[in-house]
């Protein structure tokens, strides 16, 4: 862990934009002019994706993906200038909000300006050519490190951006690169701006194998950790989506979050979500409407940060193209209130300073952060269960944060909610955590 990674670091509400499908035309006007809404919801920081020119030369799609990136001191024009996304920062942090955006370091575009310039900077195959190590990715070209020169451009590009107002940087592919180069870019940039925050796009386990069976770069989490805030919750995402789909018991992922806790250093903060730009939404990945409410109202429940992608206050079932116009389907807003109630649970101290306890997977998933103040008890309706659920919270009327109404518990049972409860408690209760087979 980043030794000076702040605690609260955990309740923090992340808001990811794809500026291209945000608004009608797709600028950093349309995202400013949405900033009250995001604000209102409960969002602490806005993460744009890539806000670079978009390589055109072995391009994906009509417009090519923000992944490939043609250069990274640049600003895409169908966004809009520099001077515009200038005014972006401003706005959000008259508001209070931070301003995260998309760094991409393993790879470029096959036409970006560092080719012509640099060819010693990339992978090279047996002619001479950039290429990539990733044959999926067959619209961009690696960068090749360590280089010395390599990583003073990038890292003064950093700079550049932490000193134009940016105040976080979301690392694409973290793991790819060595934890060398991390460790001194934040370095560095603590220099100009101390405080920015390091997001790293962890990858999953199955990929760091296979990275290092290749002899190529593959840091685990527990190394990202020594240079960044923030991971993704990849290295337990199959199992988070088999439970989702009920392909896994919901124990099995409840297992793996303990063990996250007993592996990485005590002050961990991971990135939860239930969506991101390359995952399905929420809204087709589970069986019912109802269970993918439970799974939201669940990650934002859990320890760490927590993630909103555009698009999931309006219940989206579609993951947008990267690679062409895909406009996020709006709506009215139908999840705003649900998620804003969430992301105002997610700013409770509770959720940084208790313990947080596992106590039920079946028929309903129960946890809790128990501590001598006011906790909070969760009960997650993620399989569909209807009638009386049994609990271990003493007789009496209890507060849903959610509904705002009071939940009644009565010889150790509770009525299933439709979708989840996070009930008030006001003092320490003695609950019995979960048994669970790969920590106990």
């Amino acid at each position: 862990m980043a030794h000076n990674t702040p605690l609260s670091y955990r309740n923090l509400v992340i808001y990811e934009v794809y500026v291209r499908n945000h608004g009608k035309n797709g600028t950093f006007e349309e995202v400013e002019a949405d900033l009250e809404r995001l604000r209102d919801m409960g969002v602490d920081v806005v993460w744009f994706m890539p806000i670079h020119p978009i390589g055109q030369l072995n391009k994906k799609g009509s417009l090519g993906c923000p992944y490939s990136i043609q250069d990274y001191r640049g600003v895409n024009p169908e966004y809009g200038t520099r001077e515009d996304f200038a005014r972006f920062i401003q706005k959000a942090h008259s508001l209070g909000l931070k301003v995260m955006i998309d760094v991409v370091y393993n790879h470029t575009a096959h036409d970006s300006v560092l080719v012509a310039e640099h060819p010693e900077y990339f992978h090279q195959d047996a002619e001479g050519k950039p290429m990539t190590t990733v044959p999926d990715w067959s619209d961009v070209i690696d960068l090749k490190h360590p280089h010395p020169g390599l990583t003073e451009y990038l890292v003064e590009t950093l700079k550049g951006w932490a000193q134009f107002g940016v105040d976080g940087f979301r690392c694409d592919v973290a793991s790819l690169l060595p934890q060398e180069f991390w460790l001194t870019a934040r370095a560095e940039v603590e220099k100009v701006k101390p405080g920015v925050i390091w997001l790293a796009e962890s990858v999953h386990a199955a990929f760091v194998e296979h990275r290092r069976a290749n002899g190529l770069s593959g840091l685990s989490d527990s190394e990202i950790y020594a240079a960044f805030d923030l991971t993704y919750d990849y290295d337990i995402w199959p199992i988070y989506q088999a439970a989702v789909m009920g392909q896994e018991p919901v124990s099995r992922y409840l297992e793996m979050l303990r063990f996250q806790d007993a592996i990485y250093p005590q002050n961990y903060v991971k990135m939860r979500c239930v969506e991101n730009h390359d995952q399905k939404r929420i809204m087709s990945l589970a069986p019912t409407r109802e269970q993918a409410l439970a799974w939201t109202a669940f990650s934002a429940f859990q320890r760490g940060a927590w993630l909103l992608y555009g698009g999931q206050e309006s219940a989206e079932t579609h993951t947008p193209s990267l690679f062409d116009v895909d406009k996020v389907r709006w709506g009215g807003y139908e999840l705003q209130g649900f998620l804003s109630r969430l992301a105002q649970i997610k700013k409770n101290p509770a959720l940084q300073e208790n313990q947080m306890l596992f106590l039920n997977a079946e028929p309903t998933l129960q946890a809790a952060w128990n501590g001598q103040g006011a906790g909070l008890y969760g009960i997650f309706n993620v399989r569909g269960a209807e009638g009386q659920t049994p609990t271990q919270l003493p007789d009496g009327d209890y507060l849903d944060l959610l509904s705002q109404e009071r939940i009644p518990v009565r010889g150790g049972k509770a009525p299933a909610p439709q979708t989840a409860f996070i009930l008030q408690t006001e003092a320490y209760l003695n609950l019995q955590p979960l048994r669970l087979a790969l920590i106990d």
